[in-house]
């Protein structure tokens, strides 16, 4: 869940398709976010990718085709949220992508719905904007 520095983590898929990012919901939340989670103890990034993805999404995701995306932080002192860190990983997959357990609803979202998405979530869509995958 942490690092070695105590800082939650996240490891996070971003799945773009037709200028499009794929999110999710919660059942208990507002916000939608990237699919993904916290580590169990002495997982590597890729094994709780795979992991969160078939529980969350019942999808497989493809072993070798992961390639990281970005880091993304929250520091101290932000006004809306505590110390956050998101590892995020590009992915193919497997399957169709069904909601699951804690998963009330999948979206796919364009750069305007960013309102839509937890602070952090937002710098993701900021850089895939910048890149030029969202618009």
């Amino acid at each position: 869940m942490a690092n070695g520095n105590d800082v939650p983590e996240k490891v996070a898929w971003v799945l773009v398709r037709d200028d499009l990012v794929l999110v999710t919901r919660s059942h208990d939340r507002d916000r939608f976010y990237f699919p993904g989670g916290h580590r169990e103890p002495g997982e590597s990034d890729s094994e709780t990718l795979l992991r969160e993805i078939d529980e969350e999404l019942q999808a497989a995701i493809v072993p070798g085709s992961m390639v990281h995306f970005g880091t993304f932080e929250i520091g101290e002192g932000h006004p809306e949220h505590d110390p956050f860190r998101m590892i995020c990983y590009t992915a193919d997959h497997r399957g169709e992508l069904t909601p699951s357990r804690e998963i009330a609803e999948k979206a796919w979202f364009r750069y305007a719905d960013r309102d839509r998405v937890s602070v952090i979530d937002g710098m993701v869509f900021d850089a895939l904007h910048e890149a030029g995958q969202l618009s």
